[in-house]
């Protein structure tokens, strides 16, 4: 049994000067970074999503773009599985969850972006396919949105994801508490 790291969506559209720039994308990728490294580190496996858009009209994740590849704070090493997903869910029409399931994860550790989209829908797949996850809130990042003609802050948009997650599908958990449990279970 292992612990896996499932990065989603860390992709360079996502930071500042892409094509669906996100609040806090930075602090959230170098917090995913950490992880990342402490997972190297352990050598425990690492498992990367990518979303290329395939879907008429899209504005971002576009196939071939600078945009659509995975950011360099947590660029994937040879090795490390990547899986590319054309949905939300990064369990719908790929190999993710078979793959896993030959890892026989103890559990997930989740990170990635957007918090209120493909975040949210893969941990409630993982959540409802029977792994155990935890969620690193602080390596998430979403943006603002709007409902019936109001403004909601990326900030409330990030609480209510995660108090949402929390409990019944996750462990939400900041990196710091996450790498420090990585220790304790080298001990």
């Amino acid at each position: 049994m292992s612990t896996v790291l499932l990065l989603v969506d860390i992709q360079n559209d996502y930071f500042p000067g892409g094509a669906m720039e996100l609040h806090h994308s930075e602090e959230a990728g170098k917090k995913a970074s950490q992880l990342l490294q402490a997972f190297r580190e352990r050598a425990l496996p690492v498992v990367h999503v990518r979303h290329v858009s395939n879907r008429p009209g899209a504005a971002f994740f576009l196939p071939g773009t600078k945009g659509a590849e995975i950011h360099e704070l947590v660029r994937p090493l040879q090795g490390e599985q990547v899986f590319v997903k054309h949905f939300p869910n990064s369990f719908r029409e790929t190999p993710l969850n078979g793959y896993l399931r030959g890892l026989t994860p103890e559990r997930l550790i989740i990170a990635g972006m957007m918090t209120h989209m493909c975040i949210d829908t893969t941990v409630r797949a993982a959540a409802g396919l029977g792994f155990t996850c935890t969620l690193a809130g602080d390596a998430c990042a979403t943006r603002d949105l709007s409902f019936d003609g109001k403004p909601i802050p990326a900030e409330m948009v990030q609480a209510a994801f995660l108090a949402a997650l929390n409990g019944t599908y996750a462990q939400v958990k900041t990196s710091e508490e996450i790498c420090t449990s990585l220790l304790s279970v080298d001990q």
